[in-house]
């Protein structure tokens, strides 16, 4: 027979790798320092090379996509779009965080919240948010791999080549899409190491907090999710098929790869080559892709607004305190601009939820309450995170598409 045999889909691959995962996970509960010494290091490993490849791509990208459109004017199109798109479902998510709260605040554990201590990581001021937006160094963004500093990088080179002029800048764009194409060859070597990765970050996850998921915290992690899954299934859902002219079941199918793989890493930034992988499959344009995406990974954190509504009114619950409702609108502003500011790596939701908490009056020292189970919050948080970046893009492109056809027509 000559017929080849089906090869098995990543998504199936990783899907496997996440079952395998949890199943062994829960197996070696009582192993769990041998699962976080000698399984772990090889998902770490596998963290590392995503990484890696993630700041060239991000780079060039962004520049490619740039060049591709010829057109200052359409890239601050696209760019305004993106931006108030993700400040608009950031403000839905926080909402839903702070109604899922309020609804579950009932079933929520009573805590003690004597003897504890959380140390917060300094919130940076406004003014000092823009300013660290713009490099002051050509290489330091991409060693620190600083994603807003490497977009603002990728804007300035990309509109200065086009304001070169195409007859010489010929040479500059065919080196630039080389290059992208070389790192996107790099990137594919990488994800084929997918379900190898998957398996490795998630099993020591679930070996040490198996019982933790059962433990005090489950009321809280339930609401969590439950939140999670509306805002996507909800939200993202009525914009990709209103805006995006894409039927939600095939959306959710087509970003499946994507969400196991957020799941199991807890990483926007490393699931980007992924999520470009699968947006691009289903019909959105490269140019967009490469712009939309890089930026969401950045700016977009619904899921951890989500988080923050949540554990906000958790830990508001823990002290006795009853948030007011000019408390609650704080709350959605302090989010949904404090996820500019954050970068889409593990544990950066902690840092959110200090200022989140802060800027209401709470201690931050409640952060020591869900501290504990941060990780299983964040599968979740960056899942919903990556999802909300891919429904963007998808309505970007769609809309894209549509303006160039009515321009066609006229």
């Amino acid at each position: 027979m000559t017929k080849e045999k089906k090869k098995m889909s990543l998504a199936m691959q990783i899907f496997i790798a996440l079952v395998l995962a949890i199943v062994a996970g829960l197996l070696m509960q009582k192993y769990a320092d041998f699962a976080q010494s000698y399984i772990k290091p090889f998902g770490t490993i596998f963290l590392n090379l995503v990484k890696f490849i993630v700041v060239p791509i991000v780079l060039f990208s962004i520049m490619c996509g740039i060049i591709s459109m010829r057109d200052i004017k359409k890239v601050g199109s696209i760019g305004l779009k993106t931006v108030v798109y993700y400040l608009c479902t950031t403000a839905f998510a926080i909402t839903i965080g702070l109604i899922g709260g309020n609804l579950f605040k009932g079933l929520f554990p009573k805590v003690a919240t004597t003897d504890l201590t959380y140390e917060a990581a300094e919130a940076t001021s406004f003014m000092d948010t823009i300013v660290n937006i713009f490099p002051s160094n050509f290489v330091s963004p991409m060693v620190e791999a600083n994603m807003l500093q490497i977009i603002v990088m990728a804007l300035l080179l990309g509109f200065a080549i086009i304001m070169i002029g195409e007859e010489k800048n010929a040479r500059v764009v065919n080196a630039c899409n080389d290059l992208n194409d070389v790192f996107m060859k790099c990137m594919e070597m990488i994800l084929k190491l997918s379900p190898i990765g998957v398996f490795c970050l998630l099993c020591p996850v679930i070996a040490s907090n198996g019982p933790a998921i059962i433990g005090s915290l489950a009321m809280v992690l339930l609401a969590a999710y439950i939140c999670y899954i509306v805002h996507a299934v909800v939200v993202y859902s009525i914009a990709v098929k209103a805006m995006g002219g894409l039927s939600p079941l095939e959306f959710f199918k087509g970003m499946l790869p994507a969400i196991m793989f957020a799941f199991s890493s807890a990483s926007s930034v490393g699931t980007l080559p992924i999520n470009m992988e699968c947006v691009e499959k289903m019909g959105a344009s490269k140019e967009v892709t490469s712009f939309v995406l890089p930026l969401g990974a950045t700016i977009n954190m619904d899921g951890t607004a989500i988080y923050q509504g949540v554990c906000a009114i958790f830990i508001a619950a823990c002290y006795g305190i009853h948030l007011t409702l000019p408390q609650m609108l704080t709350i959605i502003l302090t989010a949904t601009l404090a996820s500019i500011g954050t970068a889409g790596v593990p544990g950066a939701g902690m840092v959110m939820l200090a200022m989140v908490l802060t800027s209401v009056g709470l201690p931050v020292d409640g952060i020591a309450l869900v501290a504990g189970v941060d990780r299983i919050f964040d599968m979740g948080r960056t899942t919903v995170n990556i999802t909300g970046d891919a429904s963007c893009c998808m309505i970007v492109s769609n809309m894209e598409k549509k303006k160039e056809a009515r321009l066609k027509r006229s």
